[in-house]
């Protein structure tokens, strides 16, 4: 392989010649970019001022393809970030006519955007629309919950939303399969005291719908809970035939958590417990299981004491 040896004035040389081509490109490529060119970029669009009076469907897609006069540098940087800028449009003019042209709103659009990025057409420049009858309805909102409670601490009482409904507006086809309307994730952690806060509603999707309000005060009671046993009476059920029948016990115990504050107020009358002589008659049970067929709200049964319950038919 042969070498080529350079003296050390071709060497200079070549270095000098290379820097010059380097420098060279270098200015040639600032030169470039700095001329100015028309260059496409995607704008969503996000609609204002929307009929209230008439319920509208957009026929295309939400983003346009927007035309842009601007420096190469700003063309090479918005290729390489590829990010969707929002424009947003006036749909003042859906009350008398179905269609908005984008570019007699271009000086609307322009004067919110930098003096070096205005926009100098749209595709498609029309957007059309489909109508249908509006319609307004009341539905209930949907808490969405994550929370987690201190140890013995737990909700000791129904949830309050104020308001408990939203009003949705829009077209009928849509509002119609609109149940509920959720909120954003009330998320808590660690809580050992009543919440008292504002949440705000999941936001809309679609252009034409509208809810009011966009958010909702939330009330959660959180008590301390402990353990507290009684005796509850059993009652016999599904006793068909009105036989003479005995139970043994005729009381069990029932160990439950309970809020200190409604400690002392709960009471044997919160519960009922029964048996069922279905059990003996259809499937042959020689002892009939208890089951807790009423108790208090937000109270957990622990245990009974016994489970199972003993008894006599006299003929």
């Amino acid at each position: 392989m042969a070498i080529i040896k350079l003296s050390a004035t071709e060497r200079r040389r070549a270095s000098a010649f290379f820097t010059c081509l380097v420098l060279a490109v270098l200015a040639w490529i600032f030169t470039v970019l700095s001329n100015t060119y028309s260059y496409t970029v995607k704008e969503a669009l996000n609609f204002k001022n929307t009929p209230q009076k008439r319920a509208f469907h957009s026929l295309q897609s939400d983003t346009v393809n927007a035309t842009i006069n601007g420096s190469g540098w700003q063309m090479l940087f918005s290729k390489m970030h590829n990010e969707v800028n929002s424009i947003s449009i006036d749909l003042r003019s859906l009350e008398y006519k179905s269609y908005v042209v984008l570019s007699s709103q271009l000086s609307q659009v322009n004067s919110k955007k930098e003096i070096d990025q205005q926009i100098t057409s749209f595709n498609p420049d029309t957007l059309y629309f489909d109508f249908s009858n509006r319609k307004v309805k009341r539905v209930p909102i949907e808490l969405v919950t994550s929370v987690m409670y201190k140890h013995q601490f737990s909700q000791s009482g129904n949830i309050t939303l104020n308001p408990a409904y939203v009003i949705v507006n829009g077209p009928a086809n849509v509002i119609d399969n609109i149940l509920t309307w959720k909120s954003d994730t009330l998320k808590l952690d660690s809580i050992s005291e009543t919440i008292n806060t504002r949440l705000t509603l999941q936001p809309v999707k679609e252009g034409n719908v509208s809810v009011f309000p966009k958010n909702v005060e939330v009330t959660l009671p959180v008590d301390e809970y402990t353990e507290k046993t009684l005796e509850i009476p059993v009652k016999l059920i599904n006793n068909h035939d009105y036989d003479d029948v005995k139970i043994f016990p005729q009381k069990v115990k029932v160990t439950f958590t309970t809020s200190l504050s409604r400690y002392a107020q709960t009471d044997e009358d919160f519960f009922e417990a029964t048996v069922d002589l279905d059990l003996w008659r259809k499937h042959g049970y020689k002892v009939l299981p208890v089951v807790i067929f009423k108790s208090p709200a937000y109270s957990k049964i622990v245990k009974i004491e016994p489970q199972n319950i003993d008894f006599i038919i006299k003929k």
